[in-house]
């Protein structure tokens, strides 16, 4: 049966275009790995020791346990919690590199700027600081201080982003489950060390953990994240920009930004700006950047950058011929992308120490050099403007208007408008007496396997 690949014309346009280069994509490879393993995909497979790779019959003729005894349901739960931890280990990282760059901007040792002072005070109260008398600066670093204290918490007591955040009745309940998680770089070891052989053989033990690690990427990792980055580039507010692979201009020096963290792509941004001219000089109509997936959402909310696209179709913007640097930082960069740019003039370009690939160019990217890696990230862009091959160049001609930058913020401040005492008692009368059904938070990317 051949996979019904998207209904989403741009992508349709340079899936056959990519097909005409000889240019695999995500969709080529997923088509080749069918059938895909009926053990992995339903979790019951085990390597976790040198005695696997285990698997069990799901049908009850083969093995019901794996070598070292694990039934079914052991290796499904101890596979989820070791995936949610890996998960849940990417955002707490990103939100610690985001309370460093407030500590060192504070300190006034990096240019980057506190933008949100509202914000900051904000945060600051919500986490029961003193407040009173303390310039930005300060109070920045009171914040800041907090954070590193659910680092590093030996104290058994629950991460203060949670406590400070969360209703009494949930804090009860997540205590009553035993799940509130402490310091959130030793729940993501112990859940390692939970999950390797010999260990834990309690299903539900390994799924209240999962929870656990739920909580300590929403609290230490996305939320942190959130306010840290807040603090620094301002609260996203309600902003008109364009998105699909139609934002770019054949006429441009075009830069994409892909990743998640925004330390760089707010540089890139800037630095784009900065050198229109010696983007015009070099016979361009000026720079244009578009955005990838969170990093891409991050100058979108903020900065009203054009969102290029998706996940998904990450390789089909190169296949368009027209993108003169792919800048990347860290998670959902698929490694096939330096093989695509081999195919066009495009230069990939990684910048984190952690995010290397065979065959792209690596820029590498810290607090400390971030002006000067970002403009040297745009002036490549700049000189490779002049290796496009014309023949090669197909830019999609669609695009739509977007409003994006609803932050929790944004949409107090609308509510407010309806009543400014208790802004969100419009939503939540609406909620009860059933004319809103309820409220969803769609989260994460698409991808080939599940549309």
């Amino acid at each position: 049966m051949t996979m019904v690949k998207t209904i989403e014309p741009a992508a349709e346009v340079l899936l056959k275009k990519a097909a005409q280069d000889n240019v695999e994509t995500v969709f080529d490879r997923y088509e080749a790995q069918q059938p895909q393993c009926g053990f992995g995909s339903l979790g019951i497979c085990c390597r976790h020791c040198i005695q696997g790779p285990c698997r069990i019959d799901p049908f009850g003729n083969g093995p019901r346990a794996g070598i070292c005894g694990a039934t079914a349901e052991v290796i499904v739960t101890r596979n989820l919690l070791r995936q949610v931890a890996a998960g849940t280990a990417a955002h707490v990282d990103h939100a610690y590199e985001a309370v460093e760059a407030l500590e060192l901007a504070a300190e006034g040792k990096i240019d980057y700027e506190i933008a949100d002072e509202k914000k900051l005070l904000a945060i600051a109260q919500t986490l029961g600081l003193e407040t009173d008398g303390k310039d930005k600066k300060e109070l920045a670093m009171a914040v800041v201080e907090a954070a590193y204290q659910d680092f590093g918490n030996h104290t058994g007591k629950p991460i203060r982003w949670l406590t400070a955040n969360v209703p009494q009745e949930r804090l009860a309940v997540w205590e009553s489950l035993g799940i509130l998680p402490r310091n959130p770089d030793r729940e993501i070891r112990e859940a390692l060390h939970q999950t390797t052989m010999g260990m834990d053989a309690d299903p539900v033990n390994l799924v209240l953990a999962t929870a656990k690690q739920g909580l300590v990427d929403g609290y230490s990792g996305l939320i942190l994240g959130t306010d840290i980055q807040d603090i620094l580039f301002g609260t996203p507010m309600p902003v008109v920009t364009e998105a699909n692979l139609g934002v770019l201009q054949k006429d441009k020096v075009n830069i994409i930004v892909h990743g998640h963290v925004p330390l760089l792509s707010e540089k890139i941004v800037y630095w784009a700006r900065e050198l229109e001219d010696e983007a015009k000089a070099q016979g361009s109509q000026g720079i244009q950047v578009a955005g990838i997936c969170c990093t891409g959402n991050e100058v979108l909310m903020r900065q009203g950058v054009p969102l290029a696209t998706n996940y998904l179709a990450q390789e089909l913007a190169i296949v368009t011929g027209a993108v003169d640097v792919m800048v990347v930082d860290v998670q959902c960069i698929m490694p096939s992308l330096a093989r695509v740019a081999a195919c066009y003039h495009t230069e990939l370009i990684t910048t984190s120490p952690i995010v290397k690939i065979p065959g792209a160019t690596h820029v590498s990217f810290s607090l400390e050099n971030a002006d000067e890696a970002a403009r040297e990230i745009v002036r490549k862009a700049i000189a490779n403007f002049a290796k496009r091959d014309e023949n090669k160049v197909q830019i999609p001609d669609y695009k739509a208007k977007v409003v994006a930058g609803f932050s929790v913020e944004a949409i107090v401040e609308a509510l407010a408008k309806l009543n400014g005492e208790d802004p969100l008692k419009p939503l939540v009368d609406n909620i009860a007496n059933g004319n809103i059904v309820g409220v969803v938070a769609t989260v994460g990317c698409n991808n080939a396997k599940i549309t």
